[in-house]
């Protein structure tokens, strides 16, 4: 069970979860998902949940080896009407305040086992950092989603691709090397408020960008990927490779003043994942 804690200084929450100390660290020689009934996608509830009663593991393939940037356009389709109706069932529960899609890559990330796959967490409050962003969307007359997007694209030279109905960009302000956004061009609020074109659309630039990340240095990034369905639906990529042979640390200065310091300059890492894979 997890315990909530309130931190008085800061005014968030902090969730206590010593029940996760005990789950697999990516056993050599078995695969709880692998021994599952047959399958394309499959949901399964996480054995080790942060909060009680809403943490999901999103199963991306049955084949236990192959990276999400080896999945076929068409897989990636699945996964994303996976996520669009776990997330209708989440977001039409009142306990649920927040619910967030993400997955975490590779070993340097945590991730504690490697069958391919991300989570839906069903959050019982607001995390801090959406409460930030509501709170900066609130003050812009316009979408400031929709004014970020258009201005990279006008600028540019932070683009990475491009689809029919999509931008990928590295932004301005990125925090993390080789960052980058998926913006929706459109105004949607989520994955549930996207047409079947978009959908499809979707599926094929997420596919393109995940190749992009693991040609960039020759092998799978790692890398955080998260979901954002708020106001105006985008994705964002987190990884933590500054370069081919260094990782990027969340050290003091970022850990405890919440102040990043960027490695790799964003015009740099948008010309390096445009010609990835090329």
């Amino acid at each position: 069970m997890s315990e909530l804690r309130w931190h008085p200084l800061l005014e968030q929450w902090v969730v206590v979860t010593a029940h996760r100390q005990g789950r697999p660290q990516m056993p050599a020689d078995s695969c709880p998902f692998c021994a599952l009934p047959p399958y394309d996608v499959y949901l399964y509830p996480n054995d080790f949940p942060a909060f009680d009663g809403g943490c999901d593991v999103v199963l991306y393939s049955p084949d236990h080896n192959q990276l999400p940037s080896q999945l076929s356009v068409e897989q990636w389709g699945k996964v994303i009407d996976l996520w669009s109706s776990r997330s209708k069932e989440l977001q039409a529960d009142p306990k649920v305040k927040h619910v967030m899609v993400f997955e975490n890559a590779g070993a340097a990330v945590g991730v504690t086992m490697p069958h391919p796959h991300g989570q839906i967490y069903a959050f019982p409050f607001v995390p801090p950092r959406v409460e930030k962003e509501l709170a900066s969307v609130a003050k812009s007359e316009e979408c400031l989603y929709c004014l970020i997007r258009s201005k990279e694209s006008q600028e540019d030279v932070r683009i990475v691709d491009k689809s029919a109905y999509f931008d990928a960009f590295v932004p301005y302000y990125a925090r993390f090397p080789y960052e980058s956004c998926i913006y929706s061009r459109r105004h949607a609020k989520g994955l549930n408020d996207l047409t079947a074109d978009e959908k499809a659309d979707f599926a094929i630039i997420l596919s393109q960008m995940r190749k992009k990340y693991d040609a960039l240095f020759g092998f799978p990034m790692p890398l955080m990927m998260v979901l954002h369905q708020n106001v105006h639906f985008y994705v964002e990529f987190l990884p933590l490779q500054r370069s081919k042979t260094k990782l990027k640390y969340l050290a003091a200065v970022e850990s405890a003043s919440w102040t990043f310091l960027e490695d790799v300059v964003p015009e740099d890492a948008a010309a390096q994942l445009r010609s990835a894979g090329l």
